[in-house]
């Protein structure tokens, strides 16, 4: 499943992600704001900002992929860390 806003809403583009099997989660144009889309959306968006935090996985100076990854899956583990050892949680 792929999500977007108004901005990626074309026939073409719906047509091809069909052929491949993906479901397209777009507003269609001149529809009314809030669609619901953005609640999903913001978890990702939340998360990527926690990764940016990490100043190694902001700007990637690891040449090589498999180093690049290890510290993704460190940030990754050190962000489920401190998000299940808050006292309080808010989804």
């Amino acid at each position: 499943m792929v999500q977007g806003d108004r901005a990626y809403w074309a026939r073409a583009r719906h047509a091809r992600l069909a052929r491949q099997g993906i479901v397209a989660v777009v507003a269609p144009p001149r529809s009314p704001h809030g669609s619901g889309l953005g609640t999903f959306r913001w978890v990702v968006e939340r998360t990527i900002a926690w990764l940016h935090r990490f100043r190694r996985l902001s700007v990637r100076y690891e040449r090589r992929a498999d180093i690049h990854e290890a510290f993704l899956t460190l940030g990754c583990a050190l962000i489920c860390w401190n998000y299940l050892k808050a006292p309080t949680r808010v989804f």
